[in-house]
């Protein structure tokens, strides 16, 4: 098998048949085999029901990974690595915003390039709103600040790469997943190529601006402790400010004379301090959570049903 294609779905029903088309026609003539493996991730509508009949007819080889519930994306991508039969793997939405077009381009580049093991898109021209390109903006130069690997801005998930990465991909068995983070961290030569997202095929996206911030407050906190240093650092410097302030106080009432007003400045010192411990405690919270969970050994996903050409691995 020369390349898999892994397809995370959560509610595309209406996209799935059309995404199996859109592959076959783009690799039409390509001269190899490739296989698609779509993972729906407890799909509400009727995503699965469609995988079965795509899979029944397997006009081109096809396995369908189906969770017990909704997992989220990184687990989808992770289960796709697992089951992934090909020399090359490639990441790849079913909304057809990523073109399959580009995925032999990028198989052709591997192939002529040895030396390579990652080819990564990234968008060069976003249809998104000026405050979304800003928190986004913002994100990257945060944490390529705060974190001991670098990120390429705008660059997703759609990559095509070698075996040997997504080996290393599947070692690091972390239950909070940040793919971007893991490609990074892994390191391997990696070319980054502008690509222009289409427009949905069907349906709307299923992210939103609370999402993206969970999911940049995860890639921060798994590939970085600066906001644990940051925290160090604002309780010294207000541990200094506090002492400073009660110097002065002391020396006001007991050389100057002066009547130092208590209420007022007890409140409001009171409410500062105490401010800045629960915003330090949240920090530290995140990590002891993250930590938590991950020492309960969980699965990173449950699979309720797999389908696969080859029918001795079929079950469910």
């Amino acid at each position: 098998m020369k390349l898999s294609l892994i397809v995370p779905c959560y509610n595309e029903a209406e996209n799935v048949q059309a995404f199996q088309d859109a592959v076959i026609d783009a690799f039409s003539g390509c001269g190899y085999d490739y296989e698609i493996i779509f993972i729906n991730d407890g799909s509400r509508d009727a995503t699965l029901h469609n995988l079965k009949k795509i899979f029944r007819a397997q006009k081109c080889p096809v396995k369908v990974i189906s969770f017990s519930r909704n997992f989220g994306k990184e687990a989808g991508l992770y289960a796709g690595l697992e089951h992934a039969s090909g020399e090359y793997i490639s990441l790849i939405d079913a909304d057809l915003q990523q073109r399959p077009e580009i995925v032999r381009d990028m198989v052709r580049m591997l192939d002529e390039s040895p030396e390579t093991d990652v080819i990564a898109a990234y968008q060069d021209r976003r249809g998104e709103g000026k405050v979304l390109s800003f928190f986004k903006k913002s994100f990257y130069a945060i944490i390529n600040k705060l974190s001991k690997v670098t990120l390429q801005p705008d660059a997703s998930d759609f990559r095509t790469f070698r075996r040997s990465v997504r080996d290393s991909m599947l070692e690091m068995a972390e239950y909070h997943r940040f793919s971007k983070g893991i490609f990074a961290w892994v390191g391997y030569d990696t070319q980054f190529i502008p690509y222009t997202a289409c427009e949905r095929h069907a349906g709307s996206s299923k992210w939103n601006f609370w999402k993206l911030l969970n999911y940049a407050i995860e890639g921060i906190i798994g590939y970085s402790t600066a906001p644990l240093r940051f925290s160090a650092c604002v309780g010294a410097f207000t541990a200094v400010a506090a002492v400073i302030y009660l110097i002065t106080v002391i020396l006001q009432k007991l050389i100057w004379g002066i009547d130092v007003p208590g209420y007022a400045s007890i409140i409001v010192l009171i409410l500062f301090f105490g401010s800045m411990q629960l915003f330090g405690q949240g920090i530290i919270g995140e990590y002891v959570g993250r930590t938590f969970e991950q020492t309960k050994n969980r699965p990173i996903y449950i699979a309720k049903e797999i389908l696969t050409y080859d029918t001795e691995d079929s079950h469910e």
